[in-house]
């Protein structure tokens, strides 16, 4: 049986996989459940999966988790150290969804282990790529790419040559602003922005769908994950989310994945790797489609692809400082603090009051994240949690 542990499981990603689990016991050994303070689900997912180990981030959650455990034999534990402790247990898998800079340590803990890291944290390559890559190289690590655009490019790169690609292409769904005037873009509400056409997921990234700081972060992350230069990487919207990444080769061909906008896709990829498992989601059906639609994203709308293509010119803590600015920034919007096309303005200004500097350790990572978030927070005059 291959052991697991699963590294936020009571969000988005988390419990599509724990759904997953759910479908083939007798195949996974559940070691470890994370999760952040959704204790009652935690709880209940511990014991669907009959875990070894629940731990819980929020340390004010742990009699109440200890008590929805009770005589379960399941060790419970709680705290930020306990979570970094627990993802170092050694396993075949992780799956790596704690969302935001909070899931670097974390990750880092489990990928010294070895074993394969299935990864669906932006921000461990984003903010830490190069100290995460020098971690999976050190520890004989395999990363398997969750995001369902990078993971349509893997699959779609099956032979590995990549000396023989051209370039690849991520698609992006477009979010509901698509055909909105910039005019019109000034007024939007929270609501509506949180109304994605095609997919189902957590709050921040569905704003950054709809921002389309999504996809920059995407393109930073096909970079580390492919090593590819940035002009090798293009962006298409394409409204049906349909097909997922393309891999275009020097002979003129090129080959795409296709799928339902449907997480436990990718998932069960890297669950299953190199091999595949049977899942119950909805086999495409490309007759009652029909048209599938393709089209070059609008840059003066969208500026944040442009942001995140120059931070990942520049390097050095850029990235890192693009994605904090950007999660306070969403964070003010969503409390109505802002409006929404202030988002990418925000993040732009505070990139370039930093500027390039180095982040070649963990420490300096967190280092200008941490500034970041600040000078965020003093340019929005308000404190942002």
């Amino acid at each position: 049986m291959k052991t697991v542990t699963v590294l936020g499981s009571t969000g988005s990603i988390g419990c599509s996989t724990v759904n997953l689990l759910e479908q083939a016991l007798d195949q996974f050994q559940v070691k470890v459940l994370v999760g952040g303070s959704n204790v009652e689900k935690l709880a209940e997912q511990a014991i669907s999966l009959r875990a070894e180990h629940a731990v819980i981030a929020d340390e004010s959650q742990y009699d109440k988790l200890k008590t929805l455990l009770s005589g379960m034999g399941i060790k419970v534990s709680a705290g930020r150290s306990a979570v970094i402790e627990a993802a170092h247990i050694k396993v075949d898998w992780t799956m790596a969804a704690i969302t935001g800079a909070a899931g670097l340590e974390p990750i880092l803990s489990a990928v010294k282990n070895g074993g394969t890291i299935a990864l669906a944290n932006k921000e461990a390559l984003v903010c830490a790529g190069d100290v995460m890559l020098k971690a999976l190289k050190k520890a004989n690590a395999l990363l398997l790419p969750v995001d369902s655009e990078h993971n349509a490019v893997f699959q779609a790169m099956a032979d590995k040559q990549i000396d023989q690609i051209k370039h690849i292409t991520l698609t992006a769904s477009g979010g509901p602003f698509r055909q909105m005037s910039l005019k019109e873009m000034k007024t939007v509400t929270v609501t509506a922005a949180l109304k994605h056409p095609t997919w189902t997921m957590g709050a921040k990234i569905t704003i950054d769908s709809a921002t389309m700081f999504n996809k920059g972060l995407e393109i930073i992350e096909a970079s580390r994950i492919f090593s590819l230069p940035e002009d090798k990487i293009k962006v298409l919207v394409h409204p049906q989310s349909v097909v997922h990444g393309m891999v275009h080769y020097t002979d003129g061909s090129f080959v795409a994945q296709l799928g339902s906008a449907d997480m436990r896709i990718p998932i069960a990829h890297t669950l299953a790797w190199p091999k595949r498992m049977a899942t119950n989601v909805s086999e495409l059906d490309l007759a009652q489609l029909a048209l599938l639609n393709f089209e070059a994203p609008d840059e003066e709308r969208f500026p944040a692809m442009c942001l995140a293509r120059e931070a990942l010119r520049q390097g050095g803590c850029v990235p890192a400082v693009l994605s904090a600015a950007n999660e306070i920034a969403v964070d003010a919007f969503l409390k109505g603090r802002i409006g929404f096309l202030e988002i990418a303005g925000v993040v732009e200004k505070v990139m370039g009051q930093i500027g390039t500097q180095p982040a070649e350790t963990l420490e300096e990572v967190l280092f200008w994240d941490k500034r970041a978030r600040e000078l965020t927070q003093e340019h929005l005059g308000v404190e942002v949690t």
